[in-house]
């Protein structure tokens, strides 16, 4: 394989001067920008209108909210604001500088064209209470991805509100039980959830009143049809999984599994986070799944790192859909023109709103922005992120131990076997890869495999960029066997290195006094 450029600089870790530190782009400690403050800076001009005090009476209009003393702010020009909010950005890892094989979380390149969809001014600048007629188009967008997203999950009915993934299996576990208590059968109380599923699909079932029945996976990291009937009652309301599942592994009982769970009077939630594996293979619905959320904006690309924003749809069956979230997008034909209304009325037994508005809209132009671009092609999404997957693990399964042997979805679970007795650990080795400006995967998840290290590679990245990888990943593996001590301080050529990760989360500095503070102390 050839090596590509630059990567023997980035492997030796030579002292670096305060040029080759500049040159990189690697910056220095930055003074925060209060401490930038001079008095009698200014970014902006207040005109005579805005000091009108004849015109507007400050104390009388705010009342008890007004202050007393001045705020505390800093006193800095533009230029000084402009390059502080830059240098932050500059300062962050970003799926348009570099890779990101976020294992789980589907860190895809974002098309540029979707982003200049978000920003048309008949979608960017909508207001939520303006009246239906002057929203029609955005309806019409809503009601129309309503409708690709039904199809493609083989379920009839669909529901935008949920704002993100962790909403969206919190409303389908609503949906669920307000179907059995509309049948008077109150005694389900308990959700099956497999030992590898999300964290969040235990929280969700919690947070929703029920109790959570955890069912291990098969030494293969699948969950049998058998695993499931040996725990399931007339108590149980339905199971949740992931398919496929978090070790990147297609659950290949899921027929018999849901099976198992109807019979027995519950319904099955499909945790929609993979989906990107198998767009346009298989349908959801057509392997007995009553409801699933997507989170669109992972499967159907808006930037998401750093917690947001995203969106949680739902799809379910017909027998599901009267609990649905009100208000709903319903299309009339009047005099022969479509129109669009948001209704409440009919719907009495839905599970109410769930969230203002319609969340995050422009992650919804987005998403009906690559839906439409992609059109019929939609498997070629999912194929190209399995073999992408798949090269990726065949190419480093003679250096890295493969937690589940075979052909893998969507990404690929290491485990530490291969250089624990060395010494090093995954998070020595994920450091590690910040130093040839690679963003880390995933670690130390799913929770049942030791040292868990998952790539996710997503269908964007080139064969070069996966080659690339590749190259670092067994100079990595090779220095934890010959030199673990240089990944115990990883990384070296980032802005910030080596942090105390437990003293950073107990003891979180989060303001500037706290920052100060710690710099004087």
């Amino acid at each position: 394989m050839e090596n590509p450029v630059g990567l023997e600089a980035f492997v030796e870790n030579a002292p670096i001067s305060p040029a080759e530190r500049v040159s990189r782009g690697l910056q220095f400690e930055e003074p925060l920008i209060f401490e930038r403050s001079e008095p009698g800076r200014r970014g902006f001009v207040f005109s005579e209108s805005d000091w009108d005090v004849e015109r507007v009476d400050v104390a009388s209009e705010l009342g008890e909210l007004l202050r007393e003393n001045d705020a505390e702010l800093p006193e800095v020009t533009e230029p000084d604001v402009v390059r502080h909010y830059t240098r932050l950005s500059q300062w962050n890892y970003a799926i348009d500088t570099g890779f990101y094989p976020l294992g789980s979380c589907t860190m895809k390149y974002n098309p540029k064209i979707n982003e200049a969809t978000a920003r048309l001014p008949g979608f960017a600048r909508l207001h939520p209470y303006m009246p239906e007629r002057w929203t029609q188009g955005a309806l019409e967008l809503l009601w129309n991805l309503e409708g690709l997203l039904s199809e493609i999950a083989g379920l009839p009915h669909c529901s935008l509100q949920p704002a993100a993934g962790a909403q969206g299996e919190l409303t389908g576990l609503m949906c669920i039980r307000a179907f059995h208590e509309s049948r008077g059968d109150t005694k389900r109380t308990r959700i099956i959830v497999p030992d590898s599923a999300h964290g969040t699909n235990p929280a969700s079932a919690a947070f929703c009143g029920f109790s959570v029945v955890e069912v291990p996976s098969s030494p293969d990291g699948t969950l049998s049809a058998a695993a499931v009937a040996a725990v399931m009652d007339e108590t149980v309301a339905g199971l949740m999984i992931t398919n496929p599942n978090t070790m990147g592994i297609f659950e290949g009982e899921i027929a018999e599994i849901c099976k198992v769970v109807h019979e027995g009077g519950g319904k099955v939630y499909m945790d929609g986070a993979n989906m990107n594996a198998i767009l346009g293979q298989a349908r959801p619905g057509d392997f007995g799944i009553d409801v699933m959320h997507y989170n669109v904006h992972k499967t159907f690309s808006t930037p998401h790192g750093g917690g947001g924003p995203g969106g949680g749809p739902i799809c379910v069956s017909d027998d599901l859909a009267p609990f649905l979230p009100v208000p709903r997008i319903e299309r009339h034909e009047v005099e022969g023109k479509a129109t669009f209304k948001l209704v409440r009325e009919g719907y009495e037994q839905s599970v109410g709103k769930v969230k203002a508005f319609w969340g995050n809209f422009l992650v919804y132009v987005r998403a009906y922005t690559y839906l439409r671009e992609y059109g019929s092609n939609l498997p070629r999404i999912s194929e190209r992120a399995v073999l992408n997957a798949n090269y990726v693990r065949t190419q480093l399964s003679d250096t890295y131990s493969v937690a589940y042997p075979g052909t893998c979805m969507h990404e690929v679970v290491f485990d530490d076997r291969s250089y624990k007795a060395s010494g090093a650990t995954t998070l020595d080795i994920a450091k590690r890869m910040i130093d040839f400006g690679i963003h880390p995967p995933t670690t130390y998840f799913p929770l049942n495999v030791s040292g868990a290290l998952m790539v996710e590679p997503t269908e964007t990245e080139s064969l070069r960029t996966l080659d690339e990888f590749i190259l670092v990943m067994r100079t990595i593996h090779r220095e934890a066997l010959e030199a673990p001590e240089k990944l115990k301080g990883a990384p070296h050529n980032a802005f910030r290195t080596r942090l105390d990760e437990t003293s950073a989360a107990r003891k979180p500095v989060l303001t500037y006094r706290q920052a100060r503070a710690q710099r004087e102390g």
